[in-house]
């Protein structure tokens, strides 16, 4: 029976799947050697595949909020979900076992969940984000400045590695689609047959606008000709080709973002405190082997230098040596394979010949790199390759430990006398994507992270408290940024909204607050204000930025305070002492407590019946600014700051400005108030 010919990867541009017109690039099946498909994108108009990204894909994203951006990553999140199990098939062929695409694949939808969440809280439901708070620029009010962030108007192009086909887009496009910026992805040959499947399913959905993402099977040809300074390009992979796509000379004449996630010699240290059979000790083998062995060590944040005391040399090697021993390697797909094959044959090549480089310096003391012990498949036909352990006994004098990455499961133990050693072989790295340190000892755990902090992206301290929660070493996590300076490429992703506003520019807007408010959808000190009917009986159909109450006032008396005192149990010195609050510098006499104030002042504005005001969930910026004292007069000026309706939901969130000033004018207390309000009231039966 003739076997079936390997299906041709397609691109998907300009609105639809397009072969390219080559003979293509067979890839291989990393356990297996069999060809799995072709990929080539000869033919392709890269001008005409920015062009569409910019004019059909762009006006569509920014015409939507924030707010409905997360929606659609959530919808998308979804949706791929629920397909998990055709990418876990196909992601076998890329060498990875289960537990390798649950990183990939799972992790991969999760951070576009956590994104559209993420979204969803963080960001106004508007497509202008203010930065910051108003600057006055005059003493009236008449003329003030806003940062905005508002969408670049290009594309970001995502060049991406082999190692991560699924997480490795995703985690690029989840801020780039929330920031509104279309996107092109060109994944690395190697394993682009797991991304174009993922795109088709995506594209299936027909969730994403025409457009927003578009897939580049192949080579990107001349797309980098033709970038713009609206224009943002990342680049996940080696520092060779990421400092050669760097200085292209569009990027450089049109001054195009460029973000680089480049090789890593990522270090771990054990701390002095951590002796064999402490928790750490045991904690610290566990997570070295695991960094060794998933993915086969191709991973970016990997753990390729293993830092440890050299009095508990032998006691590692020989705790590495046993557990790295008993890795099981075989076919991704069969149970009982605990570590896959390499990405393919050139890859195991590749590997190789940098232990080679490392032997220059170092010696093997665990594995070994020609003979491959297998529980299944063939050792000629797939890239398999044991783990490597090796050893410095002189790591400052030993170079290549410090300059090559094995892209494999390869790690060099370098011992030290202190920790000021320690600390700088782990900068000897020139900068890496994440360090962790493995001790109980506070004092350990600060000189280590305030050491090596400066040369990394992300430091984990890893310890007993933590072990069953944290997610480890090699982890990279939507909430915090991922990437390092120096060698790592010196950019950043992800870290949540910091990574939104990477595809975004920052604008310092200046101009009459009126008009300020008119661009942010943020009411501003000194923009306009309507006055009539109490906010508070306003549904979010009626309510407008400005609505504003000047209540009525109330003066604070010496029982008012000792009442408060006595009910909360708030005895505090400033309130009952008339002596030793004078002796305070900064008051004349007895105060009333803070909370007080805002008590009263919510006296003040609440409307006590029933309407479209549902709840307060809390308070911002609360700042006590001048002291009240026994007989002032209070009273507060409540605006409408900011309104945010929720998406698929009958109530919205609503952001009040609240001033509290005295009888001279003064300013007494300043914050937001927070409310869920009703869209329609009274609401509407369901």
């Amino acid at each position: 029976m003739a076997r079936a010919a390997p299906r041709r990867l397609e691109s998907y541009v300009y609105g639809a799947w397009t072969a390219g017109t080559g003979d293509g690039q067979e890839l291989l099946d990393a356990g297996t050697g069999e060809t799995v498909a072709l990929v080539d994108s000869k033919g392709l108009d890269f001008a005409e595949v920015l062009n569409y990204g910019r004019a059909v894909a762009g006006p569509k994203l920014r015409a939507m909020s924030f707010h409905e951006r997360a929606a659609m990553l959530k919808a998308l999140g979804l949706a791929m979900m629920d397909k998990k199990e055709e990418f876990y098939a196909e992601s076998f062929r890329t060498g990875a076992t289960r537990a390798d695409g649950w990183v990939d694949i799972e992790g991969g939808i999760g951070t576009m969940l956590t994104y559209a969440s993420k979204g969803r809280r963080e960001l106004p439901n508007a497509r202008v984000l203010p930065d910051g708070d108003l600057e006055p620029l005059s003493k009236d009010n008449s003329f003030s400045a806003q940062h905005i962030y508002t969408p670049l108007q290009g594309v970001a192009v995502h060049i991406n590695a082999f190692n991560f086909p699924v997480w490795g887009m995703l985690e690029k496009i989840s801020p780039t689609l929330l920031a509104g910026v279309a996107c092109i992805v060109k994944p690395a040959s190697q394993t682009a047959y797991l991304t174009e499947l993922m795109v088709r399913r995506i594209v299936e959905t027909g969730i994403l606008p025409d457009g927003a993402l578009q897939l580049i099977s192949g080579s990107v040809g001349d797309l980098l000709d033709h970038v713009t300074g609206q224009d943002v390009v990342t680049f996940t992979g080696s520092a060779w080709t990421g400092r050669k796509l760097k200085t292209h000379p569009a990027i450089i004449a049109n001054s195009v973002r460029f973000t680089m996630e480049a090789d890593s010699l990522n270090a771990s240290i054990l701390g002095p405190d951590a002796d064999p059979g402490t928790p750490e000790f045991d904690l610290f083998v566990k997570e070295v082997t695991r960094e060794m062995t998933v993915k086969a060590g191709q991973k970016c944040t990997a753990i390729r230098r293993v830092i440890v005391p050299r009095d508990h040399v032998d006691a590692l090697v020989e705790a590495l040596g046993d557990r790295l021993g008993k890795t099981t390697l075989g076919l991704p797909g069969d149970e009982a394979t605990r570590m896959g094959p390499l990405a393919s044959l050139s890859q195991r090549t590749e590997v190789r010949e940098r232990i080679q480089d490392l032997l220059s310096d170092a010696e093997i003391v665990a594995g070994n790199p020609d003979e491959v012990r297998l529980a299944s498949g063939d050792a000629e036909k797939g890239a398999f390759l044991n783990p490597v352990l090796l050893y410095a006994d002189d790591p400052f004098g030993a170079s290549a430990v410090h300059d090559v990455e094995a892209f494999g499961p390869v790690a060099t133990v370098l011992p030290y006398r202190s920790i000021e050693e320690a600390v700088e072989l782990a900068r000897l790295g020139k900068g890496s994507l994440v360090s962790s340190i493995f001790t109980d000892d506070k004092k350990v755990a600060e000189e280590v992270v305030l050491g090596v902090a400066p040369f990394h992206g992300r430091v984990l301290i890893g310890n007993r408290r933590s072990a069953r929660t944290s997610t480890g070493h090699g982890s990279p996590l939507a909430p915090l940024v991922h990437g390092g300076p120096g060698r790592a490429g010196g950019g950043e992703e992800m870290g949540g909204m910091r990574g939104v506003k990477h595809y975004m520019q920052r604008t310092a807007v200046q101009g009459t607050p009126r008009l300020l408010s008119a661009v942010t959808g943020r009411w501003l000190e000194g923009a306009d204000v309507e006055q009539g009917g109490h906010p508070f009986r306003k549904s979010l159909a009626e309510l407008k930025i400005g609505d504003q109450l000047v209540t009525a006032k109330r003066a604070v008396t010496k029982e008012d305070v000792e009442h408060f005192a006595h009910f909360t149990g708030d005895t505090f010195y400033a309130h009952m002492d008339e002596a030793a609050a004078r002796a305070n510098p900064f008051f004349d006499d007895r105060v009333a407590h803070g909370y007080l104030i805002a008590s009263f002042a919510a006296g003040l504005f609440v409307d006590p019946d029933p309407g479209p005001v549902l709840a307060n969930y809390g308070v911002d910026h609360l700042r006590f600014l001048t002291p009240v004292y026994f007989g002032d007069t209070l009273q507060v000026r409540l605006t409408a700051k900011e309104i945010n309706p929720r998406e698929n939901a009958d109530h919205g969130e609503v952001r009040w400005d609240c001033q509290v000033t005295n009888q001279k004018g003064e300013v007494v207390a300043q914050y937001d108030v927070l409310t869920m309000v009703a869209k329609e009231w009274p609401p509407k039966a369901h």
